[in-house]
């Protein structure tokens, strides 16, 4: 009884055709990611490279000598 259901449950999924529609988005999925992952060591280089400078920068601005009263006038 239970095998049955289980087979005709199994059937009905196969012959469904509104599962297509997940399984094209689940390839779709997977080519982003494929495209996603050719491309994470060139953009992980870049943003690398700015955190670098903006890292010099703030320590560079940290040494800067200022003569103002800090009153913002």
């Amino acid at each position: 009884m239970r095998v049955s259901r289980i087979f005709k449950s199994c059937k009905a999924f196969f012959y469904r055709k509104d599962g297509a529609s997940g399984i094209e988005y689940a390839i779709a999925a997977a080519m982003v990611a494929v495209v996603l992952t050719s491309f994470i060591g060139p953009i992980s280089d870049s943003v690398n490279s700015i955190f670098g400078k903006v890292e010099t920068a703030m320590s560079n601005a940290d040494k800067v000598k200022t003569t103002g009263t800090g009153t913002g006038s």
